[in-house]
């Protein structure tokens, strides 16, 4: 029988020894061996490869996009341009639905006028286009050669252009008179005061 607290009794007698790792608790164990570098030398590598790739790939993106850029303000410009020399053409008596000419008329005095100084323009509007056009002495300003716009004076010429709507290929003819005495140098017309202005020289 065994006896408790024997000094010589192994106190477990089945239980195996807990094994110890290989040059546990000895000096001179040889250092795990460094990592290896050639893998990441080839990923750094590859990681410099891409980088410049990027960066070649964004120069000729900025490059084509500053082309396209060019190309759209040139072809922006070439509009505005085009615009422009359209709006001129109108400006000067061509190119629109409404045709207009302008020569010097004697003032033909109505019961209208005062005894001031006037100055009449014989106009003609033709309608050229496929649109009705509305003509009244009010869509009419007379520009002198000083550079100053006068605007029409009402009833004061007995041969003043009548208020009408001209049909398309119908025509019209009268004066628009200015207060004072001037020298006019182009007469301007606008349908309705609100549409595109038609410009012509005074002959």
């Amino acid at each position: 029988m065994t006896q408790p607290n024997d000094p010589n009794q192994q106190p477990y007698p089945n239980q195996q020894p807990y094994p110890q790792p290989p040059g546990y608790g000895f000096h001179g164990t040889p250092p795990p061996p460094p990592p290896r570098r050639g893998r990441f030398l080839t990923f750094a590598g590859f990681g410099c490869v891409g980088v410049l790739g990027l960066v070649v790939l964004i120069a000729a993106l900025s490059a084509s996009g500053g082309d396209s850029d060019d190309g759209g303000n040139t072809a922006a410009e070439s509009s505005v341009s085009a615009s422009a020399g359209a709006r001129e053409t109108s400006e000067q008596g061509g190119g629109g639905p409404v045709k207009l000419t302008a020569e010097r008329a004697e003032f033909s005095k109505s019961i209208l006028a005062d005894g001031s100084d006037y100055t009449s323009v014989l106009v003609t509007v033709v309608n050229d286009g496929d649109d009705e056009v509305g003509v009244n002495p009010l869509y009419f300003t007379i520009t002198d050669t000083d550079g100053t716009k006068h605007t029409v004076e009402l009833g004061v010429d007995e041969e003043e252009i009548d208020t009408v709507d001209l049909a398309p290929g119908e025509n019209t003819s009268g004066t628009v008179t200015g207060k004072g005495t001037f020298t006019p140098k182009y007469v301007t017309y606008t349908d309705g005061l609100l549409g595109d202005p038609v410009r012509v020289d005074v002959s």
